[in-house]
């Protein structure tokens, strides 16, 4: 596994995986991208990630190559990987995809602008997206359905519910909890990044009687807030603020309610483990969150708080509110990803020979 955040190398790993950690981008609010920590110079940054990238794919040699989300890299550092591994011809290369990524008009300026559909089209067997044509037709919203018909195709959502035999799920939840029995709300903000204003409502607001708060602020918070909200923390016995969590879903597993924000990821774990959730999507700079969150909130399995809407006032009146039985999300959306994606493996290793574009 390559991954762009040093945090990946801190996830339970099975047997036969490892992680090499790329030095990290940071993304503005608008958008924008800077080296996280690695000095001032983007362009510096963007050849140190391409360079190792690109030893290390034609070190391991793989059969197969799944890229997620960004076609060409962030800053186009897969360039020189998916021309060299087009020229080896051995490689099947895969675009895995989330389910909403903006606004239409938006994705299919950018990537015409980006040139990722001529990208999708040269160097990629398939394209898979992690979602529900039902619930966000990412195909044909997103003009996939033309040219690249062919290679791209839903395989559903990712049921995040067998993490909860990693053996380090156990330990963390009871790392937090300790001796604890009271019912708590979990507040989580993915990696933390623009999760501040969340936080901060969550430490001022009014937890139902009997129940403790408990923060996930994730690590790219800056360092600043993060020492705010502990500080915040201090002064409540029922309140807990923690940076990261190792495994974090049986902790989201035994949460009376989750309060996050809309991203792919923690979405994925709310409507696996089915458990009542408040969503405050991101609003800027892409429209994903929100996108995402209105629709869940249409079909009844999440309640959702606009993010002009926020303030500890409004999330108290959520924790009163009566969380009634809401429609079961693995009944109503398609999550059998991990299968087909085993599926979709098989078929590609598949020993007869696939053409690959030229």
């Amino acid at each position: 596994m390559i991954a762009g955040m040093r945090e990946a190398g801190a996830f339970e790993l099975p047997h036969g995986v490892d992680c090499l950690t790329l030095p990290a981008y940071a993304k503005g609010s608008d958008g924008t991208y800077r080296p996280r920590d690695l000095g001032e110079s983007l362009a510096t940054l963007t050849a140190i990630r391409s360079g190792a990238i690109l030893s290390a794919v034609e070190a391991f040699n793989p059969d197969l190559m799944i890229v997620d989300n960004v076609p060409r890299g962030a800053q186009r550092e897969l360039d020189p990987v998916l021309k060299a591994q087009r020229r080896r011809r051995r490689t099947r290369i895969v675009l895995g995809l989330r389910d909403v990524i903006d606004r239409p008009s938006a994705v299919r300026a950018q990537w015409l602008r980006q040139r990722n559909f001529e990208a999708m089209r040269d160097f990629y067997s398939e394209v898979w997206v992690y979602g529900d044509q039902i619930f966000y037709d990412t195909i044909g919203e997103y003009g996939l359905d033309g040219e690249l018909g062919t290679k791209a195709q839903f395989v559903g959502y990712l049921d995040q519910r067998a993490r909860l035999k990693s053996p380090a799920a156990r330990p963390a939840l009871d790392a937090i909890l300790g001796e604890d029995p009271r019912p708590y709300l979990l507040c989580s903000v993915g990696g933390g990044r623009d999760g501040a204003d969340l936080c901060r409502a969550f430490v001022h607001a009014e937890l139902p009687p009997g129940h403790r708060g408990i923060i996930v602020t994730g690590t790219q918070m800056a360092h600043e807030i993060r020492a705010e909200l502990r500080n915040l923390g201090k002064n409540r016995s029922e309140l807990l603020v923690v940076e990261f969590v190792r495994e974090p879903i049986a902790l989201m597993a035994g949460a009376a309610a989750i309060i996050a924000m809309g991203g792919y990821n923690t979405v994925c774990e709310v409507l696996s483990l089915e458990r009542p959730a408040l969503i405050v999507p991101r609003a800027a700079p892409r429209a994903e969150q929100a996108i995402r969150a209105e629709r869940l909130a249409a079909r009844g399995l999440i309640d959702m708080l606009p993010a002009e809407a926020l303030d500890p006032a409004a999330l108290a009146s959520w924790f009163r509110s009566p969380r009634l039985a809401r429609h079961r999300a693995r009944d109503t959306l398609d999550f059998q990803g991990l299968r087909r994606i085993r599926e979709r493996v098989d078929a590609l290793l598949a020993p007869e020979p696939i053409a690959l574009a030229v």
